[in-house]
């Protein structure tokens, strides 16, 4: 059973296709610069595609564009004077990947794995741009979605000012341990085969740190090959936490 058929009775009459979905819920994404940065973000109808967005602030050609979520750098490509001119490309797995377009220079290869608030490049106004702005985009399985910072989607459709969060501090999320009573062995590793290394008792509640891929373990929520780091060298399936959502909510280790 999912978490979110626990936490509502409603969730129960959830198409298998939506609760397969939430499986895949996007990585924590922050804006696209570095912390207490200050952007103008428009979205608009005639956008392509539709649900991206373009940030604008004064004087803006050169400054750095991050990494709105780790992953690994899949495009590093120049169009030329057409289309997204200089771009790049972040696969954050799961079907997740984010766009970086218009750069002026890039900071990154293809093959490199990033973390979030990592620079990858410069705003730049290179390709089909009238002037210095990012094109950004958060795309799933190849189509662009909704964006969403912090975990709160922007405004659509017009001009609102945002200010960046990312490699602010913090970046964890909070869980709760569930079992039917049992303690939870904590593993040094994303895998019942590391070491136990401590346990927590049922209803405890954790701090996440980051969050991996590791062996698929059937626990309270289901079966899930995510695992919560809450410490170094501390990991406990995600089978067994409440988070409030049956994908990632962490930053990627």
């Amino acid at each position: 059973m999912s978490r979110f058929a626990r936490r509502s009775a409603l969730s129960v009459a959830l198409p298998l296709a939506l609760l397969a979905a939430a499986a895949e819920a996007a990585p924590a994404f922050q804006m696209p610069f570095p912390c207490n940065q200050t952007w103008s973000g428009q979205t608009r109808t005639n956008h392509n595609p539709q649900r991206s967005i373009d940030f604008n602030r004064s004087n803006d050609l050169g400054d750095p564009v991050v990494a709105s979520a780790a992953g690994t750098v899949s495009v590093v490509r120049n169009l030329g004077n057409t289309s997204y001119g200089k771009y790049v490309v972040i696969n954050h797995g799961s079907g997740w990947t984010s766009y970086y377009a218009h750069l002026n220079s890039f900071a990154v290869s293809v093959g490199q794995r990033v973390s979030r608030g990592q620079r990858i490049g410069t705003v730049g106004s290179t390709g089909g741009s009238s002037g210095p702005h990012l094109h950004y985009e958060q795309r799933y399985n190849g189509s662009a979605t909704s964006i969403k910072f912090n975990g709160s989607t922007v405004y659509y459709y017009g001009t609102r000012n945002y200010t960046s969060r990312n490699g602010c501090g913090g970046g964890g999320a909070s869980g709760t341990v569930r079992t039917n009573g049992a303690n939870l062995n904590v593993r040094s590793g994303p895998s019942t085969s590391y070491s136990v290394v401590g346990s927590l008792a049922n209803g405890a509640s954790v701090t996440i740190q980051c969050q991996t891929t590791g062996q698929s373990v059937s626990g309270y929520y289901g079966t899930s090959n995510i695992w919560n780091r809450i410490g170094s060298g501390r990991f406990i399936p995600d089978a067994y936490t409440y988070t409030g959502s049956d994908g990632f909510v962490a930053p990627r280790c």
